[in-house]
């Protein structure tokens, strides 16, 4: 019976969501992006409450023995609180995505034919920790007239409760439909399944946290699903790449905070590299705080720097500062290793070779491909004009970075 009841409750609350939705379909781009400025400010003005809550989570986390990593996403500072407020205020000033008309690429006979954005509906956030997550996906579905669920751990939920009301009060003083925003508590018995079944009002589900909440919210849902991915990205090493870059851009794909979602956790070497030139990189990388693991040839070439790297940790990620090395002889078995074991969302290669480049670009099946550049993720990259939530690694035409066009769909008209 209380399962029938909170599946109930929670059926009522997502209707209301979906006439915030028809509401705020109807407004204008300009008043949308009023409402992300007025989120912004709230979210300023609220800042030292929003802190206080997500201290009271550290402290409840650290009690019940929450893992380390979760504690990492968790732990809100005022710098991550703040770049959320950047992003939101970046958002604003965009223009509306749902202003622009797409020439279509045929035309049926005796019409005009083109695609006109429009939003997709109601999304779904489920996600662990990283409380900011709920303020950049409100202004991404705000600035695109989504409907928003948000619906986050048990480990976050003081700071994601008050976050939730700051953002449905400022969409209220804009003039704007609250109700377009329903955060559920987990406390309140609504579980996972019972969300992701809800298909007859839901139109999107993402799901951001560890594989293992990926996975059962994949499994679980009768809607479409954007799978982001974060880390397990390969770095190759061709003969022709240069030591000093490949040490670069290691490091710097971790120095994304909180998640480094294109940290370069493995690394192909070609086998021609001298043992010099490992060393230096190995001893580079220790310096910095990273673990080292590799292969067995390498092991036993290098036993004091390297531990022995287990088979199934190619295909995961270590979501830490743990680099796996493995040898390869040529760019061949370096794709071939990659689209195999890699993440595909982001994965990079380090050489001086057009060609390689080339062939790298072409056969690496990844959403993106990094040449002789850092992979490092950043959601409001400065001097570009877009923001993203993450990336996703899953074929068709949402893959690769989330960012605003992600949130919206293509309507075709016929023009007589």
């Amino acid at each position: 019976m209380k399962n029938n009841s909170s599946n109930n409750l929670l059926l009522d609350s997502v209707k209301q969501v979906y006439q915030g939705f028809l509401d705020l379909e109807k407004t204008k781009g300009i008043d949308r992006s009023r409402g992300v400025k007025a989120m912004a400010k709230a979210i300023k003005n609220s800042a030292d409450e929003i802190l206080e809550a997500n201290t009271l989570d550290l402290e409840i986390s650290r009690e019940m023995a929450v893992p380390d990593l979760i504690i990492d996403w968790l732990k809100l500072t005022p710098e991550r609180l703040n770049n959320a407020i950047e992003i939101l205020q970046q958002l604003s000033n965009l223009s509306d995505p749902l202003e622009r008309v797409i020439k279509a690429s045929y035309q049926l006979q005796l019409g005009q034919t083109y695609c006109q954005r429009k939003p997709l509906g109601i999304i779904a956030l489920i996600y662990e920790a990283f409380p900011e997550l709920a303020i950049i996906t409100a202004g991404l579905c705000l600035k695109s007239a989504n409907g928003l669920i948000l619906r986050g751990g048990s480990e976050s939920s003081h700071s994601n409760t008050i976050i939730a009301q700051v953002l449905q009060t400022a969409l209220e003083e804009a003039n704007l439909p609250g109700n377009c925003l329903l955060f559920l508590p987990t406390e309140e018995g609504s579980s996972i399944q019972d969300l992701v079944t809800k298909e007859k009002y839901i139109n999107l589900v993402i799901p951001y946290g560890r594989p293992s909440l990926i996975q059962q919210v994949t499994e679980l849902s009768t809607i479409p699903v954007l799978k982001s991915a974060m880390s397990n990205c390969y770095l190759y090493w061709s003969i022709s790449g240069d030591l000093d870059l490949v040490r670069f851009v290691i490091i710097d794909s971790h120095a994304s905070q909180p998640d480094p979602v294109n940290a370069i956790e493995k690394v192909l070497i070609n086998s021609n590299h001298k043992s010099s030139s490992l060393m230096r990189l190995f001893h580079s990388l220790e310096e910095k705080g990273f673990q080292l693991r590799g292969d067995e040839s390498l092991v036993q070439e290098f036993p004091e720097q390297l531990t022995m790297a287990q088979k199934g940790e190619w295909e995961k990620p270590y979501l830490a500062k743990i680099i796996a090395f493995k040898k390869v002889e040529k760019i061949e078995n370096a794709i071939q290793w990659i689209n195999n074991y890699s993440s595909c969302h982001a994965d990079c290669l380090i050489t001086e070779s057009y060609s390689e480049s080339r062939q790298f670009a072409m056969e690496v099946d990844s959403a993106l491909i990094y040449i002789n550049s850092s992979s490092r993720f950043s959601r409001n990259p400065k001097g570009g004009e877009a923001v993203f939530l993450g990336i996703s690694n899953q074929k068709g035409n949402r893959r690769g970075l989330i960012g605003l066009e992600t949130f919206t769909t293509l309507k075709q008209v016929v023009q007589g």
